[in-house]
C-alpha cells in the first residue's frame, strides 16, 4: 500500500521570513476581531489589564508577580480559543445541535476553569501577603 497524498489547504500560509511577518498581521487581525466582536474578551482584557499593573506593583518575588500575570493571560488565550470554537459552530450552522451545543458548552467550561485557576492564584499567592 502506498502512502495516501498529503493534502495541504491553498490556503496554507508562505514559509520562512513571509511566513512570520504574516503570522505577526494575522494575529493583529485576530485580537481586532476579538475587541471588536466578543464582549466576554473585551470585559476579561479590561480586568486583565488593570490587574497586570497592580500584580507589578506589589512587594512580591518577581515569579509570584509573573504567575499573577501568566494565569490572566491563559484566561485570554482560553478565552480567544473558545471564540473561534464558537465562530466555526456557527459558520457551520445556526442549527441547535446536541453536537454544536457541546461544542460550545466546553468552551466555555475551558474559559470557566481559567477563571477559576485565576482566582485560586491570585488568592493563594495574595492572602498571606494582606493577611501579614
Amino acid at each position: 500500500m502506498t502512502e495516501p497524498e498529503s493534502q495541504v489547504s491553498q490556503f496554507k500560509s508562505k514559509s520562512g521570513a513571509k511566513r512570520v511577518f504574516a503570522a505577526f498581521f494575522y494575529s493583529m487581525q485576530g485580537f481586532r476581531t476579538a475587541w471588536k466582536s466578543e464582549h466576554a474578551f473585551r470585559q476579561e482584557l479590561l480586568l486583565v489589564i488593570p490587574a497586570s499593573i497592580v500584580a507589578l506593583l506589589l512587594p512580591l518575588p518577581p515569579l509570584h508577580k509573573l504567575a499573577l500575570i501568566a494565569v490572566l493571560v491563559l484566561v485570554l488565550i482560553v478565552e480567544l480559543i473558545n471564540s473561534a470554537i464558537e465562530a466555526v459552530v456557527d459558520r457551520i450552522s445556526f442549527e441547535h445541535h446536541p453536537l454544536s451545543k457541546n461544542a460550545k458548552d466546553l468552551g466555555s467550561a475551558a474559559v470557566f476553569l481559567a477563571l477559576s485557576l485565576a482566582g485560586v492564584t491570585w488568592a493563594v499567592i495574595l492572602l498571606p501577603v494582606f493577611l501579614q
